[in-house]
């Protein structure tokens, strides 16, 4: 069973990654900066992470097993950013994951061709910074620190 300490702390977790998807939103549809892809793809494990906290809330079920897929997921958001990052400071070279269009919606060679001549953003152009870091090194960070925090709930799970 989660302790009420756990239950205030995942409530302010809850808070701070809503806060964060609303200001992904707001950077992209209020201040008019487009993301790249690996932009968009990062903002999937937030998304995830307030559905399962939910669940945490209402089904107290298998917490354990939530905090460990919370774990897992930010972890994976680390690896993620830190690959945006990567391309964006010239570590790694932009992967198709960047530069293809997205083929699922082609249905015709009409349509293909028009989204070859359509410029995509780059995974590598950075147009927005706070503090003079990227979002990708916010990111990076940021999910770093909620692995940790996962894998500390985690592991205490159940300890008095």
């Amino acid at each position: 069973m989660l302790k009420q300490t756990n239950n205030i702390f995942l409530i302010v977790i809850f808070a701070v990654i809503s806060l964060t998807i609303t200001s992904a939103l707001i950077i992209q549809y209020w201040l008019g900066h487009e993301p790249c892809k690996l932009c968009l793809y990062q903002r999937i494990p937030y998304f995830l992470a307030i559905l399962l906290i939910i669940k945490m809330f209402f089904l107290k079920k298998y917490a354990k097993i939530t905090l460990l897929i919370l774990t897992l997921i930010f972890v994976s958001s680390t690896a993620l950013a830190f690959y945006h990052f990567g391309i964006e400071q010239g570590f790694f070279s932009e992967s198709l994951a960047c530069t293809a269009p997205d083929l699922l919606e082609t249905l015709s060679k009409e349509q293909l061709l028009e989204q070859l001549k359509q410029n995509n953003i780059s995974c590598k152009d950075v147009s927005f910074r706070i503090l003079g870091l990227s979002l990708a090194a916010i990111n990076t960070i940021f999910s770093l620190v909620l692995s940790v925090i996962f894998i500390k709930l985690f592991l205490n799970y159940g300890k008095n």
